[in-house]
């Protein structure tokens, strides 16, 4: 890989089994900076129990049954047409950004809050840290870069924080905000300054909302390499205003809430598809 020591540093934090972000965006990563590493998280035993204890203390029982009933569908129903779809979206991503990732120093961990995550990237010390994972970073961490630690959350903010905020915004018919956000990690859930809102093209009959997150953060990755320059060069971005804007938190897709919307998005054939825009401020 072809290292030009002039660009900015990076480090990208994301999961072991998610090949869309360990190869497809750390290879778009290593062409918009300079990637100096990978913190790759290996699940332990026991995540998925511990992530279900929480999703019942929000939801309750019943409509955790829901989730876990749409956990079946998807596996089901879903899953094939989604692996198929994400694998194709790696080879292009591949293609279009030609990087020699076995270059770039990696760790495994099991949480990027550990002390070797820690180590890794204070001997790096990025200029940026893409957090592309589910597990709240520590101040420990996302402090250490210079610039700061960012995420593309799938969701726009502040009204859909928190997980699957795309399928949320398609369950309430609120289509002008299935996208993403580039924000700045703090010490809340999806709750630091916004630097870009993007928009995606959907097919709402005949994709899933895995796919239409994947793609709201991939046809908005331009946009978004803009913005990371810009800021490691101490140009100033101005957060995007959320004043009088409504903050939620969502969770879990739930069996009845999908059926729902498809059944709306099939009815609707009126509407085209979304237009892919990113905006720096509302």
């Amino acid at each position: 890989m072809h290292r030009n020591e002039n660009l900015p540093t990076a480090v990208l934090i994301c999961h072991e089994q998610d090949r869309l972000d360990t190869e497809g965006l750390a290879s778009w990563l290593a062409s918009t900076l300079r990637l100096d590493g990978l913190i790759i998280i290996r699940d332990q035993p026991g995540r998925l129990w511990r992530a279900a204890r929480r999703e019942i203390r929000r939801v309750g029982v019943l409509r955790f049954l829901d989730v876990v009933a749409f956990r079946a569908y998807a596996r089901l129903r879903l899953a094939g047409q989604d692996a198929a779809w994400k694998a194709q979206a790696v080879r292009r991503l591949r293609e279009r950004y030609p990087v020699d990732l076995n270059a770039v120093p990696r760790i495994v961990v099991s949480s990027p809050n550990s002390d070797d995550a820690q180590a890794f990237m204070a001997r790096l010390r990025p200029d940026v840290a893409i957090a592309r994972c589910k597990v709240i970073l520590a101040p420990d961490v996302f402090d250490l870069p210079r610039v700061g630690t960012f995420v593309m959350h799938p969701g726009i903010c502040p009204e859909y924080r928190n997980a699957h905020g795309c399928f949320w915004a398609l369950v309430n018919r609120d289509l002008d905000r299935v996208g993403m956000t580039l924000l700045r990690v703090d010490a809340g859930i999806d709750t630091g300054p916004i630097l870009l809102h993007g928009r995606c093209h959907i097919d709402e009959s005949r994709e899933s909302h895995v796919v239409i997150q994947y793609r709201a953060v991939i046809e908005n990755l331009d946009a978004i390499g803009q913005v990371l320059l810009s800021l490691c060069r101490g140009e100033h971005i101005p957060p995007v205003s959320i004043e009088g804007r409504t903050s939620a938190t969502w969770g879990q897709p739930r069996l009845t809430e999908y059926l729902r919307w498809k059944w709306a998005a099939r009815k609707n054939t009126a509407p085209g598809p979304l237009r892919g825009t990113a905006r720096f401020q509302s």
